[in-house]
């Protein structure tokens, strides 16, 4: 058996916390109808239980992602770099929606959040893969 290193711990809880936060999101959405069908304080226990992980989860991805910027070797390259800041950029983008999507009780706003904040955590996905590729 291969033995894991501390850089495979850092990957695999980075990894794990994305899977939780976007994955999750995505669970969530799905049972949004049904959960609507059975009165309308199912959707809002259930986001509630959904933000005890998700949130934990958000926190152990940027921590993680900060200790990245410290153990991998960031290319100089400018592709890399305008990726790499974008990836920031998202983040907050993702962090921000989210935290208003949670707090709004305006059904515009909840929409929109939401809708960003799943578009954001996408594409922060898309380019977490998009680094990983291109510094190993």
């Amino acid at each position: 058996m291969l033995s894991p290193s501390l850089d495979t711990i850092r990957v695999f809880l980075h990894v794990l916390a994305a899977a939780i936060w976007v994955g999750g999101q995505f669970a969530l959405a799905g049972m949004v109808p049904r959960l609507r069908a059975i009165g309308p304080e199912a959707t809002k226990a259930a986001a509630n239980g959904f933000a005890k992980v998700a949130w934990p989860a958000f926190i152990v991805a940027f921590l993680t992602g900060i200790w990245s910027l410290f153990a991998v070797e960031a290319s100089n390259e400018l592709d890399y770099q305008i990726t790499f800041g974008l990836k920031i950029v998202l983040v907050a983008v993702a962090g921000i929606s989210a935290a208003m999507h949670a707090s709004s009780d305006r059904k515009p706003v909840i929409a929109a959040t939401g809708a960003i904040g799943a578009v954001s955590a996408i594409a922060l996905v898309f380019l977490g893969v998009l680094l990983a590729q291109h510094s190993g």
